[in-house]
């Protein structure tokens, strides 16, 4: 049966297949770099990567309390609420699914980031209340975004570590 190449994805030669290659093929195989016979370069550590996930919804806790900490109109209010909780569950839903032992969900922690980046603009399309409130969204967007732009990218490529991997 052929093998799948981690880093192309393409099949290889079967066991059958492997001893009819000549001398040649197998000395050039060997000849590989330490990068391509590493096979690890497409996995991630996903304990950090759940830490990631954690920190991002750490943060939408504080997005969530921030319009109650500081002056704030009704619309930043419920603007910080609901988009602040949705960025909670979805980072949340990433976090447990790493400490499950499988990948993040890589649409979750990009919808994570666009919310991210709707905080960060926010408070220049709405009255925020409060300069205090307005300075903390904006930051507390940019975290966000950075950490979830991360985790996106990480897991868009990445593979399952060899405990979490079901299918062969």
């Amino acid at each position: 049966m052929p093998y799948k190449c981690k880093q192309h994805g393409q099949l290889g030669p079967s066991a059958s297949t492997l001893g009819t290659m000549s001398d040649t093929q197998r000395d050039s195989s060997a000849e590989r770099t330490d990068h391509e016979r590493d096979g690890d370069h497409d996995t991630i550590d996903t304990d950090t990567m759940k830490w990631v996930s954690a920190l991002a919804a750490v943060v939408a806790l504080w997005v969530i309390a921030s319009p109650f900490i500081y002056e704030s109109t009704d619309a930043a209010a419920w603007n910080n609420t609901l988009v602040g909780t949705a960025i909670f569950l979805l980072a949340g839903y990433n976090f447990v699914r790493l400490s499950r032992g499988e990948l993040a969900n890589a649409g979750a922690a990009a919808l994570t980031l666009l919310l991210g980046l709707w905080i960060v603009v926010s408070p220049f399309i709405m009255g925020m209340g409060s300069d205090e409130l307005a300075t903390s969204t904006i930051l507390s967007g940019i975290v966000i975004a950075i950490l979830s732009a991360y985790n996106a990218y990480t897991n868009r490529k990445a593979e399952a570590p060899e405990h979490a991997r079901t299918r062969a």
